[in-house]
Order: C-alpha cells, then structure tokens, then sequence
C-alpha cells in the first residue's frame, strides 16, 4: 500500500477507534484524539523510538501527552504498537479496575511515561525528563558511545498553554537551552468554555520565543503530514533550542460538530459515529475495527524500535568493557540501587555538639551524600542562601554556553518557579538514574501542591527539602508561616513527611526518604536553631516515633510526644515535671506515617494505653488527636515577630506544655475517681490496619 495511503488508514482508525472507545465508556474526549491524529501518526512513525518488548529501555524517547484528556489517542498508539493493551482494554476504557483510566497513569499502564490529568503538568514533566537527558549524556556519553541522545516529545492543547506551571517550566526550559525537548502544540482554539476567543488571544508563538524557543506554525494539521514532519525535522536540528511546533488544527475532525467545544469532553452520538465511519471508509455497523493493513504498519514499526533497544543492549555492554567503572555505576542506577554502605557516611551527632537549625543539618547531610550518592540532582526556588541545598563542591547544571557551570552539574537554578520545580523534579525522577531534591519554604510548598500529590500518585521517589517549616521562622509573619500545610502532607496517600528535631533525626530522614524509592518524601527544617538531644538516633527514624530515654519514666502519669524544633520544648517541659515529682515520658515523633506502619504491640509500647498524651507541634493541631488527649499548637495563624516572641505568644513553651501535662493528668484521675470505665481513651485501632 502506497505510503501516503497507508498514512490516511492509520489516522482514520484512529478517529474512528477513539470515537469507539469514549462513546462505549459513555464517557471521555474523542475530540482531541481526532484532531491530533495526524500528528500521532508522523512522531511514531518516524520519530518516537519506544519498545513494546522493553519498555523500560534506558534510551527509548519519551512521549509526554500532556493534555491528558485525550489518552483515548494514547492507549490507541500502544495497543496498536503491540503493548500490553488489548481491544478489551481499550473497550473497559474509564472503567473501575482497568489500564486505561480516565488520564494517563505512570505505573498503572505500560507505556505511559508521567501522570498527567492536571493540565500544564506533562509539559513541565517533559522539562524534567529533557533535563535529566541532557545531564545523563553529559555524565555517560564517550566518543562514540552516545548511550544517552533520545528525544522528548510532548502534545499539549490550549489548556496546558494557559497554565501557570506551563509558563514557569517552558521559561525555565529555554534558559536551559533544551534543545532535545520538541513540543507539538495542538491549537484547535477550543476549551471548555468555547472558542478560545472568549479569555485566550496572546500571541503564544511570540511569548515562547521570548522565553528562548525554537518555533514553528503548520497552518494545516489536518491532513499536511509533510508539513508537520518537515516541521519536527527542522526541529531535531536545532540543537541549542527546545522547539515549539504550532499546529492547527479542527478539533473532533470528521464529526458533525467538528470544531466546536461540544465534541472535546462528551462522546459522539451514535449518528454522528455512524456518518464518520462512512466518511472515512469504515462500516458503520462495525465498531472497535483496526485494519490488518493498520496493525501490520504499526507492528513493522514496533520490530525495529525493538531492534533499536537490543543495539543500545549491545552498545552498553561494549561500553562497560571499554569504561568498567562508569558502566557499573550506571547499571547500579538504572537498576534503582543505591551504592553500598551509602549509609555510613550520614553525619551523626551528640548533645555536646553546637545547636544547629534542622536546614543546616540538612546541607551537612547532603554535603557528605553528594559524592556518595552521584545520581543526587538538586536545586532551590531561587533560595539556596535559606534553603542550604548547595554542596561546597557543587557544580551547576546551565548550559556551557553561559560560563555559569556545564550539563554535567548536578544543581539545578530553579528560579522563583516553585510549581515548575516540583513538577520538573517528577519527570526527572521518571527518566530513570537520577533522584532529584529541590527546596523551598514549606509555606510554599502549595504554590506547587499539584505537582507534589502527582509525585505521591505517581510512586516517585522526589525529595521535597523545606525549610522555614513553622511559625519559628519569626519576623516574615503569617504570610510565610505554614501553620496547616503538613496536615495536608499527612494525609496525602503515598507521601512521607517527616520532621526531624536535631541533627541525628535529619540523617534519619534522610535515611528513609532515599531508601523509599516509590514515594516522594516532605523533609520539614527550621530556620532555628535547635539543641541536639540525648537519646536521638539516626536509625530511630525509621519507627516514626519513638521514645527519648534519658528523659522518660518507665512508668509515666503523662507523655509528651512532640515533632521537629517541639521536641526539645516537651524535653524542657519534662524536666520541668519531673522537678515537680511528676513522672512523665517524651516521645519524639518524626514522622506519623512511619509510626503508622509499625504494628501495634510498638505503638502500645511508645504511647502508653491507660497514660494520657500531650502533643506539641508549632503548626495546626489537626490531626494530632490520633495521638493525644490534649494538644499544644497552632489554632490560627501566626504572628510576625522574633520566634521566641512568637512561641511566648502562642503559648508554645516549656511552661505551658507542663501545665497542660497536669491539667490532663488531674482530668483523668477525676475521671478514675468518678468510675469511669474508661479512664484514658484509646488513641488509635487496636488492630493492625486492612491490607
């Protein structure tokens, strides 16, 4: 069959099939995948380079659908390319229990790179996933050797082009001069809300140039498929650029409703499904049909991608003869492993050391990791100087260009693009062999929040280092004092948050963000200065929580669990008891995830059942009912001032923590007094938790 018949089958079954799948879910966005079609077909036949016998295969390019919407188009592509996605897969699409869910999931479908969903997250991804390229090629790549050269290819819509996060990656990603980050944008000039002459009229070619894009206009995406290949052509040569290919095109192509807002979110009618088969050839009385002619194409092409991932095989195994430490460190990589006895080299500390803030902690523990562990790539939303994330002997990612540094550093200059920071983190973290870090306040960790539950979602194992963690950080006030934000981190599903008092505690967290390799980790430091305490360890992390000895009573009237820069005001609180004849217990509690995990017997053991609890934490006390009778904390905002002013003010002492302490233990023994058959009320479950 001639090549440019063959063209016209391919991207008339993909309409079809999409208007087949979304309209057998009752559900979905046919119009996209129709529109886009055309494009689909020129990038993976000519240009995406990904395997269905290896999916995983270090060098595959990587194709990002950022408007995820359209995954019908997406799902299409892999089942035809012989993935593991079946026509029964594609008919339970949007179905409770399948591989083909509503949008795109990394993990959940073979095939599928990043999470999108949330419009303007692929984009920023594909910035990440380019960046993590160029740094791998610069740290493998020999003289004939070129392991790492893939391109990244992404299609995003109108809506991705009018998102904040959007803007802040593409920005970033032309100062970083990504020239193998190649963006097809879908401009059908149709959002939700209709045309998008009701709210979008800049001129985007204008806008992405400025931020330093290569950039193109195909005026006919329907059906000029020479244009839009001589357009990623072009595109692959500039090698100093990302690209930006504008193409337009008719949204829900070949439908009655064919360029109009009512074929992006809601199935065709089975007349209008009816009339599109018979226009492009197809029986209407037949649904979900793939040519053989279709199949054979795209099988074609899926046999010499395989073949292209055996030749990278075979080209590693040349390169780890000829360079044997550089190809044992990246096969450890890319096997997820981090280096033997890595552990070993975390700092460790005694309460004779200085008092030191939890964020200078954290630039010692990644001052002594970075050469250890040299997949570490990080950076800072342009507060390095707060957030101590710079290693002395760091070098900067930028490109050579510049003078500023070279695409082998390893510390990343995010700007103030916190949104754009997270989700550039989630596709380095998915390109495999690099584990990104980036800091920030904690306060604004929810400018960039939807990007950070996609690392939880997405089972990415990305280190959120935020500093400035509570109302310690004093005189900058309520504006920057993230009183509520980790009661939003723990209850986030597959996210760690961890809080650490001192300076064995920050290697403990440490230790346990980087062993968890399927989840994002929220390090929590404070600009204060804190005391290192006496019965801290690092290994003691790993419980969540745990009890501090030297201050506690085997057999306490009260205890007191505390978190981060608190623990050492329940320490304080504690010698204040116990002055006074009380006996009391202190429990530091890094982490409540990680003291859910621990059975139960362990956790009967830490917070007594029958003693009643007070919890002290310097931000919201939601959430800490779990685990106290009484709570000390934040039931407001805070205030600006000097932190010890602050705590005064918020009654976040030693004093206050006692009296508390009494006032529960006189509660309950009225309560004993009184017959109550419950003298102190369990805490949590007394079962171990369903699987």
């Amino acid at each position: 069959m001639p090549q440019q018949d063959i063209n016209s089958l391919c991207i008339n079954t993909i309409r079809t099939l999409a208007a087949d799948v979304t309209r057998g879910a009752n559900s979905g966005h046919p119009g996209a995948p129709m529109g886009c079609a055309p494009m689909a077909q020129v990038l993976f036949s000519n240009h995406v380079h990904v395997s269905p016998k290896n999916p995983h295969w270090p060098n595959r390019d990587r194709f990002v659908l950022s408007n995820g919407h359209a995954c019908a188009l997406q799902y299409i592509l892999l089942h035809l390319l012989g993935f593991k996605m079946t026509m029964d897969d594609l008919k339970a699409f949007r179905s409770v229990g399948s591989i083909t869910p509503g949008h795109p999931e990394r993990l959940h479908t073979e095939g599928i790179e990043v999470t999108t969903g949330p419009l303007g997250q692929g984009i920023a991804n594909a910035v990440g996933l380019a960046l993590a390229q160029t740094q791998m090629a610069a740290t493998f790549n020999k003289p004939g050797f070129d392991l790492f050269d893939n391109h990244t290819f992404v299609l995003m819509g109108d809506g991705c082009m009018q998102e904040g996060v959007q803007s802040e990656a593409c920005s970033l990603a032309g100062h970083l001069q990504l020239g193998n980050l190649i963006a097809l944008y879908d401009d059908n000039d149709i959002t939700i809300d209709g045309d998008t002459a009701v709210s979008f009229t800049e001129d985007t070619t204008k806008r992405f140039e400025a931020y330093g894009w290569h950039v193109q206009v195909v005026e006919n995406g329907n059906d000029d498929l020479q244009g839009i290949q001589q357009a990623i052509e072009k595109a692959k040569a500039v090698k100093d650029k990302p690209s930006l290919i504008k193409v337009k095109t008719i949204i829900g192509y070949g439908s009655l409703n064919q360029g109009e807002e009512s074929t992006h979110g809601s199935p065709l009618s089975p007349e209008d499904i009816e009339q599109l088969k018979k226009k492009f050839g197809f029986d209407p009385n037949q649904k979900y049909v793939v040519p053989d002619d279709v199949y054979k194409y795209y099988h074609k092409l899926a046999d010499e991608n395989n073949k292209r991932a055996q030749e990278w095989e075979q080209l590693l195994d040349k390169y780890c003869e000829k360079f044997s430490k550089e190809g044992a460190d990246l096969k450890r990589r890319l096997a997820g492993k981090l280096p033997d006895g890595w552990q070993k080299h975390l700092p460790k500390y005694t309460p004779a050391d200085k008092p030191i803030a939890t964020r200078k902690l954290s630039e010692a523990v990644i001052t002594a990791l970075a050469d250890v562990i040299p997949e570490l790539i990080g950076g800072s939303a342009d507060l390095t100087g707060s957030n101590n994330t710079r290693w002395k002997t760091a070098v900067d990612f930028q490109p050579p260009s510049t003078k500023l540094g070279d695409y082998s550093g390893r510390y990343i200059r995010y700007g103030v693009r916190e949104h754009a920071m997270h989700a550039v983190m989630n596709g380095i973290a998915a390109y495999q062999g690099l584990i990104p870090f980036g800091g920030t306040f904690l306060n604004f960790l929810t400018y960039g929040w939807g990007a950070a539950r996609l690392s939880a979602l997405s089972h990415l194992r990305v280190l959120y280092i935020m500093t400035h963690d509570s109302i310690g950080l004093g005189e900058d006030g309520p504006t920057h004092q993230p009183i509520e934000t980790l009661a939003l981190t723990r209850a986030t599903p597959n996210m760690l948050t961890l809080r650490p008092a001192d300076g064995n505690e920050t290697s403990g967290a440490y230790l346990v963000a980087l062993e968890r390799n399927n989840m994002p980790s929220i390090l929590a430091l404070t600009r204060q200065n804190l005391p290192h305490l006496e019965g801290s360890s690092i290994e003691a992390v790993r419980k969540g929580g745990y009890v501090l000895e030297p201050y506690s009573d085997a057999n306490p009237q009260v205890t007191l669990v505390g978190t981060g820069s608190e623990v050492s005001i329940a320490v304080d609180a504690a010698k204040q008891l116990q002055k006074e004849g009380v006996k009391v217990r202190v429990v530091s509690m890094p982490s409540t995830e990680l003291f859910d995990e621990q059975p139960i017997e362990y956790r009967n053991q830490v917070l007594l059942r029958g003693v009643p609890v007070v919890s002290v934490e310097a931000l919201s006390t939601f959430g800490w009912q779990i685990y106290s009778h009484a709570q000390v904390g934040m039931v407001s905002f805070g205030q600006s001032g000097q932190y010890p002013d602050v705590y005064k003010f918020f009654k976040i002492t030693p004093e206050h923590v006692a009296d508390v302490a009494k006032g529960a233990i006189k509660y309950f023994e009225k309560r004993k007094e009184g017959g109550s058959e419950n003298n102190v009320p369990d805490l949590f479950p007394q079962f171990a938790p369903c699987t």
